[in-house]
């Protein structure tokens, strides 16, 4: 992991825990990573919850929830399949806050995906009836297999306490 992972994630666990919040991760490209970066802070455990690593397609329906539908419309790859993730976890949890990865790390494309196509999406609590926060943000991240893995994690982590910041 690297410095900046590091110090988002510290970040990231110290504002959920002084606003008393939950988290959870649906991760695919990312394996886990985001969950160890997260889980590598002490105190985490008063803040995250778990996740589920839906690295295979069938597998983010199965665990994360993500329609059918939605995966035979838009595939496995794309930002409204990382939304479904994240809200999939945050059900399956009870977390206030969920952060979903998938993408193609390489070292080969994926269908018509390139390497380095990585969506992100991270949502937030739904409060009375508003409406929660959400934010999918697509990456096109250069270098090899484990680059683009590390690099997703720290903007995973960077849009969570970009999120979290006070308005």
């Amino acid at each position: 992991m690297d410095q900046d992972a590091a110090a988002l994630a510290l970040l990231a666990v110290r504002t959920l825990a002084i606003r008393d919040l939950r988290l959870a991760t649906s991760e695919s490209l990312t394996g886990g990573g985001l969950g160890a970066a997260i889980t590598s802070v002490p105190g985490s455990s008063a803040v995250y919850l778990g996740g589920v690593i839906a690295y295979a397609t069938p597998m983010k329906r199965v665990l994360s929830g993500v329609p059918a539908e939605v995966l035979a419309m838009v595939g496995p790859i794309s930002g409204l399949t990382a939304a479904e993730m994240a809200f999939g976890v945050q059900r399956l949890t009870g977390a206030d806050w969920a952060i979903a990865t998938t993408g193609v790390a390489g070292p080969e494309p994926q269908g018509k995906h390139p390497v380095g196509e990585v969506w992100i999406c991270v949502v937030g609590p739904r409060v009375g009836t508003v409406e929660p926060a959400v934010q999918a943000v697509r990456l096109d991240l250069v270098g090899d297999r484990e680059q683009i893995r590390r690099d997703t994690v720290t903007a995973a982590l960077r849009v969570l306490v970009t999120m979290l910041s006070p308005v």
